[in-house]
């Protein structure tokens, strides 16, 4: 019998790749997504005929249940949220009730059908925020510093504590900065290599962004879903930093991805406040030793190469789109 999991947010970056991942190991494999018109299938139309779709909602408790009781996976993968951070600060409550409550939601939904069911909760570095030491390990005390970051740290320790009370197989991957072709436009990484395709090809003038000094962790998503699919498989679950170890400025970003097509980042990136954060986050770089030694994880993507094929993915994009 094939193995059953359950992915919400499987539209989303994250969701899609995790779905790939999951399908080539022979699960079957149901994706969750919201009644809307404005739902984007995108990033699984390569693969929507293999996904079973559900309809549900993290903000009702009923449709968690009512899926799990029709699907019956070993495996739920908790990927959906408002996972925006600018956009948390014009919508705190909203993100509150998704990012947050959601996962309470899930949990309990699982609780309540079947406890048995292993359950991946995706957690952030947003967490640590103004770092209490760098590079953040697991056991890094969490200090937010958005509204985003704020939900997160609530669905990590709700997560816990299922797990603890509830003896439940849950565990959370403290999951840095991960982007690929597939990132939405207005996540840094692809704002900048969009606009270096859209530059590239006479469509626009210029770049505006904000703090270029602001430092992440960045690796490629593929590789971070693969670390969720390991941590179901182990005997007991935990919670893991998942990240490179590296941290590079949003300045590096620009100049590799203008580099990568032939262009001089100076000449175009122009300074706009209005991309400056209320309260920015400090040194975020994450030790991922417990990662690699526990699930045996380790990255194939390097920041260069993510940084190239994501300007490459863009270029072929802004082509097509001309064609």
């Amino acid at each position: 019998m094939a193995k059953r999991a359950l992915i919400t947010g499987v539209t989303g970056q994250d969701g899609s790749y995790l779905a790939e991942l999951l399908l080539d190991q022979g699960y079957e494999v149901s994706g969750m997504v919201r009644r809307s018109s404005t739902i984007n299938f995108e990033r699984i139309a390569h693969i929507q005929d293999r996904i079973n779709l559900v309809a549900g909602d993290l903000l009702d408790e009923v449709s968690m249940i009512n899926i799990l009781k029709e699907i019956r996976p070993q495996e739920v993968y908790n990927l959906a949220a408002q996972s925006f951070v600018q956009t948390s600060w014009n919508q705190p409550v909203l993100t509150g009730e998704t990012t947050a409550l959601g996962v309470t939601r899930v949990l309990d939904a699982v609780r309540t059908v079947d406890p048995e069911i292993r359950f991946y909760q995706a957690s952030s570095s947003e967490m640590f925020g103004k770092v209490q030491e760098v590079p953040q390990v697991e056991t890094t005390p969490f200090y937010p510093r958005s509204p985003y970051g704020v939900a997160k740290v609530y669905g990590h320790w709700i997560t816990v504590n299922y797990r603890e009370s509830y003896d439940l197989h849950a565990s959370s991957g403290i999951l840095f900065n991960h982007e690929s072709p597939r990132r939405g436009l207005e996540f840094v990484t692809r704002k900048v290599t969009h606009g270096v395709a859209r530059i590239a090809a006479g469509l626009q003038d210029n770049l505006a962004l904000g703090n270029l000094d602001a430092q992440r962790d960045w690796g490629f998503a593929a590789d971070y879903v693969r670390a969720m699919w390991l941590m179901l498989q182990q005997d007991q679950p935990d919670d893991y930093v998942v990240a490179t170890g590296e941290t590079h400025s949003v300045k590096e970003l620009v100049e590799l991805s203008f580099a990568a097509a032939d262009l001089d980042w100076e000449k175009y990136v122009v300074m706009d406040e209005r991309f400056l954060r209320p309260a920015e986050v400090d040194l975020l770089v994450g030790d991922p030793a417990k990662a690699e030694k526990v699930l045996g994880w380790h990255r194939d993507v390097d920041f260069a190469q993510l940084v190239q094929m994501m300007v490459e993915a863009d270029i072929a994009l802004v082509k097509s789109q001309q064609a």
